[in-house]
């Protein structure tokens, strides 16, 4: 793969995730709706939400500093960083790749977190306080659990690069043994939990049950719309992530051509409907959870995480 080609499919990969994470936000919502006798919004109302608020003013509560106004830009710069070393589009690196792994992804995703917990913090609301705390909270039990599932698909395929790992999951005879089944699965609960996709009992206020949602309450104008843009992303590359490493690791671009990229893009979307279905199928049929439940939800997804290290530990590695 010529450095040329590297440089492109890096620059096609932040283009879809800028571009298309809001559209599928919008579907998302759109086949909720559906699926509840409702007409539902456009698909394109993110689009229209975040021109709108492009447009407003932007107002800063008094006392919380530059760092409440530098957070919604951190976070942001963040999510366009992780598109540059992770397998959106094609199964071939950028040429910023090389230089992390999955590991180092979750670290710019643990900055991305910190800036907003610190920004909210700042504002002296209860409101984005209370998110802030429960994001810290259950923070630290999630990221334990993304942790441990890199680390599952690192010790079955010999590596901790997505792009390695996408090749030989696809090569090799990993894909349906006990130990890819069960990070699988692990991933597919935590993801339910970091898109907003598991359903939490609120009592009367949905400020009361609300998580990384609260923590933008503060914010107006451009800067909401960075951190709407930001969370829309964040959503999107998680999704990618779980589908071109775990789930579904075939149909990504072989190339830097404009057919590959356009396979490799269609394909994503194909995929990701149907994990969008998958995603309505469990917030429409599962019973809402307690808040203080979500640690025993998060505490089951670290356990099937460990079976699975277990598992290859003891000979489940392959079928």
């Amino acid at each position: 793969m010529n450095p040329d080609e590297r440089i492109v499919i890096g620059i096609v990969q932040v283009i879809v995730v800028l571009m298309l994470s809001p559209l599928m936000a919008g579907v998302l919502k759109k086949v909720e709706a559906r699926i509840e006798s409702r007409r539902g919004i456009s698909i394109l109302q993110p689009y229209y939400d975040l021109a709108k608020f492009f447009r407003k003013e932007t107002l800063v509560p008094e006392g919380t500093g530059p760092f409440f106004i530098a957070a919604p830009f951190i976070t942001f710069a963040a999510m366009l960083t992780l598109p540059l070393m992770l397998p959106i589009v094609g199964n071939f690196p950028s040429w910023l790749a090389p230089t992390v792994d999955f590991f180092g992804g979750t670290f710019i995703f643990g900055l991305a977190a910190m800036a907003s917990v610190l920004a909210t913090e700042r504002t002296g609301s209860y409101y984005t306080g209370i998110g802030a705390t429960r994001s810290v909270s259950f923070g630290a039990f999630a990221e334990p659990v993304l942790i441990m599932v890199f680390f599952g698909v690192a010790i079955i395929t010999g590596t901790n690069n997505p792009f390695l790992m996408n090749h030989r999951i696809t090569a090799g005879n990993w894909y349906l043994s006990p130990t890819h089944v069960l990070i699988t699965a692990a991933f597919f609960m935590l993801l339910l939990f970091d898109t907003g996709k598991l359903p939490i009992e609120s009592h009367g206020s949905n400020e009361l049950g609300m998580l990384d949602q609260a923590k933008s309450l503060e914010y107006t104008g451009p800067l909401y719309a960075l951190s709407s843009w930001a969370s829309y992303m964040k959503s999107f590359i998680l999704t990618a992530v779980f589908l071109n490493v775990f789930a579904f690791p075939w149909g990504l671009a072989e190339s830097a051509s404009l057919n590959s990229i356009v396979y490799g893009t269609a394909t994503l979307l194909i995929k990701m409907l149907g994990l969008t279905l998958a995603f309505v199928a469990v917030e429409e049929t599962l019973a809402k959870i307690r808040l203080f439940r979500i640690i025993d939800y998060l505490s089951a997804s670290f356990l099937l995480a460990i079976m699975g290290v277990i598992s290859f530990l003891l000979g489940g590695g392959a079928p």
